[in-house]
């Protein structure tokens, strides 16, 4: 993993939860979350996206940049639990950006 003077992308973050989930007998929060269930993780996720919605609009910006990490991680969690792999997620964002967002809503079903 990255030293902390280094940037850690969204890939090197999938990779060490991938890691961490399979590792046996060392103490990992990421494996302990992941044998709780998709549902589990799928809480979290949004408990972390409500902190961070709740910090945007706050004067804090460090708890913005602070909050948005958790929620970052805890989607690459729920990610793993799921068995969705990065890059379906970009793919799907790489589709999405060759129209407008108003092309893009307008065709989704529903």
């Amino acid at each position: 993993m990255a030293d902390l003077s280094e940037r850690v992308t969204l890939e090197q973050l999938a990779a060490l939860v991938a890691r961490r989930a399979t590792g046996e007998g060392e103490a990992s929060y990421t494996r302990t979350l992941l044998a709780k269930g998709v549902a589990k993780c799928a809480q979290k996720l949004g408990e972390e996206a409500v902190e961070t919605a709740l910090a945007a609009v706050g004067a804090d910006t460090k708890a913005v940049v602070s909050e948005t990490a958790d929620l970052l991680y805890h989607l690459v969690v729920l990610l793993q639990a799921r068995g969705v792999p990065l890059e379906d997620v970009y793919a799907e964002l790489a589709r999405r950006t060759r129209q407008s967002g108003l092309e893009e809503k307008a065709s989704r079903p529903g």
